[in-house]
């Protein structure tokens, strides 16, 4: 039996006969159909949780038992706490697992771009979600912080570096080095100095080593503290440069085990057709024998997996590199690596339109404090703004909300078009509704009195817009389930939007103010319960309730 969406209220459950019966070709006409169904009707019986059962046209209609339901329900919410949905017999038979998550992984000295946040916000909803599912989870941020573009880096900053900046904002000294040393990148000198820069690197020259060693702290130290605006943090800053060495080795392997291919100019390649006549090849090798992104990648690979012995390793970025997960899990395959079947590439669309009153997205700090000034902004002109404590950082998870529910409210592989005014409406389906909505429950228990309330008359509890929050807090660990198996947040965001627009429903229609004891009791019991679950799904999703608006 399925539940019964909100719209026609018929009853709770509703089971399609057509979906049981065996003989499919004589019976399915709709007099035959509904004939069974009143009979199948008529041998049920009502129980403790069934209340009442009837035959609809080709369908048995159940109702369940409104107190029971009442009684259930917000006692598993108060009692589970946060934990509530997670506890849930949907996942007894998932085995606990240890699961590596490669999310964000910025370049140094180039721009984070808003496929950056994508990536940010997606990996840190999968830890989230791993996590508060008791899998064991490693958080990995995976720079971008060797090759070519660091003998440019290094020349230009020996040219127009200041050390005072490097220590102060690394990331946008770096970017503007970056820059000044490009447009002189086409003269032969420059070149030249670059790649004998880069030559020192690969040799640990130590002078040069210690330069691109404050770079690689500096940025760190920077995204640590942007990451944590985020409400994001990592358990380990990997990067290109820990496989410089282990790449070579990976190259010895493939040659020992006759899959690496010299071409006519000298790189070397892998064959990865079936047919093996080089209609699918993947690069592996330059012509001077160094290593490519997809070599490091491959030693990275591999080390991970005899570090930490995983059961997953997810890797999350734009769908434009599906091509280079591709191959790099071929590759893995032909080398014998039987775990490569556990590796898993979770992409994501572009996402179009974000810029910020500056102009384009350079710094993910760009994008966080354009939030929080247009959130600013619109509490200021709202005319419902209480005086809150911290109005900045309250600014900045409402906006945080904000783009952290526009941006997961589609399937993670779809393009969307970014909107700032769509995004911040308080209305509608967005993260400020959220928000909102979790604050004014809030303020609600506030009012009346937040102690656990535990003996509470569920008769109380009966009209419609009661039930209609109950039955869908019940269901919130089919959600999680779907969201754990699929690993899309969507689920999670159309639950919680729904559950914010009953929510305000009931509150209007069911007020705590003004009534009896028990009746009071009850209802805030409800309201407390639906908050709790709000706030639940909230931080997974990477976002923190905020308690005034």
């Amino acid at each position: 039996a399925v539940p019964v969406s909100k719209k026609r209220r018929v009853a709770d459950f509703q089971l399609s006969i057509a979906s049981v019966t065996e003989d499919s070709s004589s019976d399915c006409l709709a007099p035959g159909l509904h004939l069974q169904a009143q009979k199948l009707a008529e041998r049920l019986k009502c129980d403790a949780v069934v209340s009442e059962i009837s035959a609809g046209p080709g369908t048995v209609n159940f109702t369940i038992n409104r107190e029971l339901l009442a009684k259930t329900v917000l006692q598993q919410v108060l009692k589970d706490g946060s934990e509530y949905g997670v506890k849930s017999e949907l996942f007894s038979t998932v085995p606990k697992q240890k699961a590596v998550i490669e999310f964000s992984s910025p370049n140094i000295a180039k721009k984070f771009h808003i496929g950056h946040l994508r990536s940010t916000i997606v990996g840190n909803f999968i830890a989230n979600l791993k996590v508060a599912l008791g899998h064991e989870v490693i958080r990995m941020n995976y720079l971008g912080d060797w090759g070519m573009q660091f003998g440019l880096l290094g020349v230009g900053f020996q040219l127009f570096g200041n050390k005072e900046k490097l220590k102060t904002s690394p990331l946008q000294h770096l970017f503007e080095v970056y820059v000044q040393i490009n447009k002189a990148a086409e003269d032969e000198n420059t070149k030249k100095l670059a790649k004998d820069f880069f030559r020192k690197l690969e040799e640990h020259d130590e002078q040069t080593l210690s330069l691109w060693k404050q770079f690689r702290d500096f940025s760190i130290d920077e995204y640590i503290r942007i990451y944590k605006r985020l409400g994001v943090h990592f358990d380990e800053y990997s990067g290109e440069s820990f496989y410089q060495e282990k790449s070579k080795e990976v190259l010895k392997m493939l040659e020992n085990k006759g899959l690496l291919q010299k071409t006519i100019k000298g790189t070397g390649i892998v064959d990865l057709s079936e047919k093996k006549d080089l209609s699918s090849f993947s690069t592996v090798m330059r012509s001077d024998g160094t290593s490519l992104y997809i070599t490091r990648d491959l030693a990275a690979a591999i080390d991970r997996m005899n570090k930490h012995n995983c059961d997953s390793m997810i890797y999350v970025t734009g769908k434009s590199q599906s091509n280079h997960f591709q191959h790099l899990f071929q590759i893995l395959k032909l080398m014998g690596y039987d775990w490569v079947e556990r590796c898993q590439h979770v992409s994501f669309g572009l996402v179009q339109g974000m810029k910020t009153r500056r102009g384009e997205v350079i710094f993910l700090e760009d994008v966080l404090n354009e939030v929080r000034s247009r959130m600013l902004q619109n509490m200021a002109s709202a005319k419902t703004t209480k005086e809150i404590e911290d109005p900045m950082e309250t600014a900045e998870k409402v906006g945080l909300a904000a783009l952290i529910i526009q941006d997961f409210q589609g399937l993670l592989s779809s393009d969307y078009q970014f909107s700032w005014d769509r995004a911040l409406q308080s209305r509608g389906d967005t993260g400020v509704f959220l928000q909102y909505t979790h604050a004014r429950l809030h303020s609600l228990e506030q009012m009346h009195g937040n102690e656990q309330l535990t003996h509470i008359n569920v008769a109380c509890l009966q009209e419609p817009d009661a039930i209609s929050v109950l039955q869908h807090l019940l269901r919130y660990d089919e959600v999680l389930y779907r969201s754990s198996q699929d690993l899309q947040p969507k689920h999670i965001v159309s639950y919680l939007l729904t559950l914010s627009h009953l929510a305000a429903v009931a509150h209007k229609t069911l007020p705590v103010k003004g009534s009896t004891p028990e009746l009071a009791q009850a209802r805030l019991c409800l309201f407390q319960a639906a908050r709790s679950v709000l706030a639940n799904g909230m931080k997974l999703l990477g976002i923190t309730p905020v308690t005034q608006m």
